[in-house]
């Protein structure tokens, strides 16, 4: 309704209906935005998804700017005279709408167009994606007691006679600008920590994501196994990623029919979900960079994947 009320506005069709809609509903959302900055029922109304983060109070403040115009136009409304064509004013909600919904479709039954979420292809989801941890040593004068603490290695170890008179005593990290790209943790059936073992892979990484196994596309892992059978007959890895418990993991193993060679390891759903939008889907790293995404829909077959991607 939002879309197609703007897609009204901005070609001049029907402004008299649609601005009827439009008034009352911008006033609605400013007062439901004004409760949200006020008493913080949620964090982030989620207006621009990913792709723009805004405060309550920052929502609240773009709706009174925008309620200001649409006031414009509400009141002005018998001054629009959208152009002497007939069927124009139709022809443009219809398009829209049937644009929106088909866009809309695609997107679910594919890969987003555009990803505005951390594991986006080419991001690095190294875990310590940037910034240096910094070690600060502390020394003592031997003769005086006195105390000095030094960013390492920038202390005068060279100096033999500096340090003839200073002992080492004690050291501290500071971490605090290493830049964390992400909050994925891999673990086995035990809880073992395999994250770096795999997204800091320095060769070709597979991932099968799969959010949740109860709900997932079982015709596509017959394409997973076919795929899997082609990486390790080269020597490269594929796991499987979900949520689902170790348990559920074991038995749709054998309802599936996943290859016996074909690991599960297990991460948090909600970070699984913004990894790749489908269950499931297929991930390619490289040293800690997203490579490739696939939705299940599009997986490509092993000859596809080792012409286009797997270069030496």
């Amino acid at each position: 309704l939002e879309f197609v009320l703007g897609v009204s506005m901005l070609f001049n069709a029907w402004i008299k209906q649609t601005s009827w809609l439009l008034f009352p509903l911008m006033i609605f959302f400013t007062l439901l935005t004004l409760v949200d900055a006020l008493w913080e029922p949620v964090p982030d109304c989620g207006c621009f998804g990913d792709a723009i983060k805004l405060t309550n109070w920052e929502t609240f403040y773009k709706n009174v700017v925008l309620i200001i115009f649409t006031a414009i136009i509400f009141f002005g409304r018998k001054r629009f005279r959208p152009p002497y064509r007939r069927g124009y004013a139709f022809t443009v909600i219809l398009l829209s709408v049937t644009g929106f919904i088909w866009f809309s479709m695609y997107n679910l039954n594919h890969l987003p167009v555009l990803d505005f979420r951390e594991w986006k292809v080419g991001n690095d989801m190294d875990p310590e994606g940037g910034g240096q941890a910094k070690i600060y040593l502390l020394f003592r004068n031997t003769e005086t007691g006195e105390e000095a603490e030094y960013l390492s290695p920038d202390y005068p170890w060279q100096d033999s006679v500096w340090m003839s008179k200073w002992e080492f005593v004690d050291q501290r990290i500071d971490d605090s600008e290493v830049i964390r790209t992400h909050e994925l943790i891999i673990e086995d059936t035990l809880g073992e920590d395999y994250t770096a073992n795999f997204i800091n892979n320095p060769d070709y990484q597979f991932i099968v994501v799969a959010e949740n196994l109860h709900k997932a596309d079982r015709e596509a892992f017959r394409q997973v196994n076919e795929l899997h059978r082609g990486l390790a007959r080269d020597g490269y890895s594929m796991i499987i990623l979900t949520s689902s418990l170790p348990e559920t993991a074991a038995a749709f193993r054998k309802e599936a029919g996943v290859d016996s060679h074909l690991e599960f390891f297990f991460g948090d759903d909600t970070v699984l979900k913004s990894m790749v939008r489908a269950n499931p889907g297929l991930m390619l790293l490289k040293d800690g960079v997203v490579l490739a995404k696939w939705h299940y829909n599009d997986f490509p077959d092993y000859e596809e994947i080792r012409k286009n991607y797997l270069t030496h």
